[in-house]
């Protein structure tokens, strides 16, 4: 069974973390977070697929290859993003205070940077928000450095859980930072991930991989894949269960954990849109193979009109069948059902007669699920996004402002 528990990235043994204000924004806002582990742990990575990559993103992508990490630092407000020579020394300069002041190598320091691409980092900033920020390390800080993570986020995002290994508890806690700027097409936020379990890298590497391609690369606010974002995970073994180090029951158990917790995420994500109003589910079945199913949840999901037509509650069913359409998947469109909620608005391409006030009912919730039916074989797929409201413009055009 899994057990919802209190204390996000610090709930698992052995984690402390702190959120300070390095003064990247506002005076007095956090900007900066600090997750480590008391011990050296295992690491896997996930990271972003845009050609273009911040640098704090790049040191992390060079540095998870040795497999062990010891601490997590991410800095809001700044991408550490497009600057050269000097994004790559901020980089390496953030890495080594952080290393010399734990006591570890470089190379066990990972780093993720969000905010405005671009713009120049003050360093020396950051690396007083990185000295205040270890010197503050604490168990009971897993909420703090959920804080310091988020830019246009409305609401933190954090999440813990226990479970049972071979007759001990374990635990994974988990924060992340997203509400724009989100694209299937891995990674879609910044996520740090902590577990006490006993695991190896490469069964850690593994299961993270497989969750992220069906929970976090399906989800979709605006359709943009940032340059910056990444999910880490570190394991330091600290719960005592026998070493998980074969595909058998318990390594399921702890799939279906780390399943749980990025779901519950993608899923706060998508809801914290930029502008959002409700949550999305676009569920598609009868696809002939996961390519297609794919491409038209993934269609569907990024389109501006869908997503306004939901926003003014309007159940405009023909932009469903357009989206799906120009996908790119192969299907009959005089086959296609498509409903929103429990009503079906289209059966086998073709108009029905439905109740538009009930429509408009259904549309009123928060929680939306659009549901398509291509009747061209049995794989399906799922994607989690939000409608666009006026406030997504305005948050946008705003934002360096």
């Amino acid at each position: 069974m899994i057990n919802m528990i209190e204390g996000g990235v610090t709930a698992p043994k052995g984690y402390k973390a702190s959120g300070v204000a390095c003064g990247l924004k506002d005076e007095g806002i956090k900007d900066l977070a600090i997750v480590c582990s008391d011990d050296i742990a295992v690491a896997a990575g996930v990271f972003t697929k845009n050609i273009v990559k911040g640098h704090s993103l790049e040191l992390s992508m060079k540095h998870i290859k040795n497999g062990y990490a010891k601490a997590v630092i991410v800095n809001s407000g700044n991408a550490n993003a497009c600057l050269g020579e000097q994004g790559t020394k901020n980089a390496e300069e953030m890495a080594d205070l952080a290393a010399h002041l734990l006591g570890c190598q470089r190379e066990n320091i990972l780093l993720g940077s969000t905010g405005v691409v671009g713009a120049s980092l003050n360093l020396p900033k950051v690396r007083g928000g990185i000295r205040t920020g270890i010197s503050s390390l604490s168990a009971d800080g897993g909420h703090e450095a959920a804080q310091a993570i988020i830019t246009t986020d409305l609401v933190v995002k954090e999440i813990a859980v226990d479970f049972e290994i071979q007759g001990e508890r374990v635990r994974i806690g988990a924060m992340a930072k997203g509400s724009g700027m989100i694209h299937p097409n891995m990674a879609t936020m910044i996520c740090t991930i902590t577990t006490d379990a006993n695991i190896s890298r490469g069964l850690l590497d593994r299961a993270l991989k497989e969750i992220v391609a069906h929970t976090f690369n399906r989800i979709s606010v605006d359709g943009d894949t940032s340059v910056c974002d990444m999910v880490i995970m570190l394991a330091n073994g600290e719960a005592d269960n026998e070493g998980i180090v074969n595909e058998n029951v318990e390594y399921k158990h702890f799939k279906s954990a780390l399943e749980f917790v990025c779901l519950n995420l993608s899923k706060m994500i998508a809801k914290d849109g930029e502008g959002a109003t409700k949550l999305i589910e676009v569920i598609v079945n009868g696809a002939s193979d996961e390519e297609d199913a794919h491409m038209v949840a993934n269609a569907i999901a990024k389109s501006p009109l869908v997503k306004t037509a939901i926003f003014g509650e309007d159940a405009n069913w023909g932009r469903i069948i357009t989206a799906a359409g120009y996908s790119g998947a192969k299907f009959d469109p005089k086959l296609i059902d498509i409903s929103i909620g429990d009503l079906m608005v289209c059966r086998n391409g073709a108009a029905l007669g439905f109740d538009e006030a009930l429509a408009k009912e259904i549309l009123k919730k928060d929680e939306i699920e659009i549901r398509v039916d291509l009747k061209n074989g049995i794989v399906s797929d799922r994607i989690f996004t939000c409608d666009f409201s006026y406030d997504y413009i305005k948050i946008n055009g705003d934002y360096r402002s």
